[in-house]
Formats: structure tokens, C-alpha cells, sequence
């Protein structure tokens, strides 16, 4: 037995609770009322000049593809708030890891599948919902490969920190762990956007700083900051227009975050007494 088979037992565990086909109706649920109030603005909208119609345009879609973002956030503290800590109180692991077995591998196994999960569910969703923009209106966004990629780093993110939680809190207490840090981000988040459009740069240095403890947000931001049009960008017009842009290296830190908070995962996990 290898990490593979983890991640394909993980995968077929989720079949067994019927996640997939709860995710499946619901996902056509989402993109079919999306699609519904896409037309209805698009097609009975006045817009007097072409820029107030792209901007519109673009401004509907960040909108769904914010929304698919938080319900991926969620969706993954979901996933992942038992996977650890629900079989460690069931007994499970206990019979799991007697098996020619490490635990490493549980870890790694369980996360490598549920992360492959994710990762096809988000970019699915995001792909449907341009898909729908483009066949009404003939918006296509720019840099989208990035964006959806960016997009599907920052569920990582929480799944990782959330699978981290499970390896040394109960189940409630990991899933309070994981939303109220992802709310803290969050806030963060908002707060270095007004302080930098207020100028204020103390403010901005604490939505950053604030940003290091968990990096989806920030990674939303500049998956949200590339697929905006470049004229957008420099007008600072509408609601998602990210006025403090993360880096590049916000993307870097990202990708070690997670190996690191893996790592932690794995260390914490070999050291619990089940």
C-alpha cells in the first residue's frame, strides 16, 4: 500500500458518501443561475459605450468566479475537516496504520487525493462559468489559465491548513480552527485594500503581515488582478479591482507554504499517540 492507494481510497470514500453527486447537482445548480442572471444583465442592460459593457462584463464574472471561490474554501474545510481527526476517533486510523503502512504516507495519501479532488471540481466550476460569459457576450478574460490555476492554489491553501488541524484537534474544533483563520485573513485582506486606497501605508503593512498567516486570500486577489483587462486595472474602477496587488512571490511563498504546513502535518502526526 503506497500514497497512490491512499489517494484513490480517499477518492472512492468520497464516492461512498456521495460527495461527488452532491457536488455534481449542485455545481449545475450554481452555473445555471449564474448563466440565468448573466443574460438577464447582459441582454436588457443599457450601456452607452462599448468599455461600460466589457467592464460590466468582466465585473459579472469576477463576481461568479468569487463566489466559486468561497464555496471552494468552503468545500475544502468540508472535505477535509475528518479526514484525520473523524477516523482517529472512530478507531480507523488505529487499524490503518497497523497495516504495512507509515504514516507519512497516510498524510501525504489523503491530501494528494482530495487535493486532485479539489483541483478538478475548482477548474471545472471556473471553466463553466467563462464558458458562460463568452457564449453570451463574447467575454473572454485575459490570463485565464493563471487565474484558474491561482485559483485553485488558494484552496489548497485551506485544505492543507485544514488537514494540518485534523492531525491534533477534534473534528468541530478543526473546523472552528480553519473558518475563523480564514476569516482573520480575510479581514486582513479588506484592510489592506482600504489603506491603500486611503494612503495609508501602517494599515497596508498589517493586511500584509496579516496576509503571511494564510495566503489564499492574497492568492484570490492576484488570480482576480490578472484576469481583470489591463485598461480596468489602471482605471481602479469596481468592486474587485485589487488596489494593493500581491507579488509574484505571494505565489512562491504560497507553494512552500503548503509543502511546509504538509511537512508540519506529517511531523505531528507521527508524534500522536492514537
Amino acid at each position: 500500500m503506497s500514497v497512490f492507494t491512499v489517494a484513490r481510497l480517499t477518492f472512492l470514500e468520497a464516492r461512498r458518501r456521495r460527495l461527488l453527486q452532491l457536488v455534481l447537482v449542485m455545481g449545475i445548480a450554481f452555473v445555471a443561475l449564474f448563466a440565468v442572471g448573466y443574460y438577464l444583465i447582459h441582454s436588457q442592460g443599457r450601456f452607452a459605450m462599448v468599455g461600460e459593457r466589457l467592464e460590466v462584463s468582466n465585473i459579472l464574472l469576477l463576481m461568479g468566479l468569487y463566489a466559486a471561490n468561497f464555496l471552494g474554501v468552503v468545500l475544502a474545510v468540508v472535505m477535509s475537516v475528518d479526514v484525520i481527526a473523524g477516523d482517529i476517533g472512530s478507531g480507523a486510523m488505529q487499524t490503518l496504520v497497523t497495516k504495512p503502512l507509515l504514516r507519512w504516507q497516510v498524510v501525504v495519501g489523503k491530501w494528494l487525493g482530495l487535493s486532485v479532488l479539489l483541483s478538478v471540481i475548482m477548474t471545472l466550476v471556473s471553466a463553466a462559468l467563462v464558458l458562460v460569459a463568452w457564449i453570451i457576450s463574447g467575454y473572454l478574460p485575459d490570463h485565464l489559465p493563471q487565474g484558474i490555476a491561482l485559483m485553485v492554489l488558494a484552496q489548497l491553501l485551506v485544505l492543507t491548513v485544514s488537514i494540518f488541524g485534523g492531525t491534533f484537534l477534534n473534528t468541530l474544533a478543526n473546523g472552528i480552527f480553519v473558518f475563523m483563520l480564514y476569516g482573520l485573513v480575510f479581514i486582513g485582506g479588506w484592510i489592506e485594500q482600504i489603506a491603500a486606497f486611503a494612503g495609508n501605508q501602517a494599515a497596508t503593512n498589517l493586511g500584509i503581515l496579516i496576509s503571511f498567516i494564510l495566503p489564499s486570500e492574497a492568492i484570490w486577489r492576484r488570480a482576480s488582478y490578472l484576469i481583470q483587462p489591463t485598461f480596468l486595472r489602471q482605471l481602479n474602477v469596481g468592486p474587485f479591482v485589487t488596489v494593493s496587488t500581491p507579488s509574484p512571490a505571494t505565489v512562491v511563498y504560497s507553494v512552500i507554504y503548503v509543502g511546509v504546513v504538509l511537512a508540519l502535518a506529517v511531523i505531528v502526526f507521527q508524534r500522536r499517540d492514537l
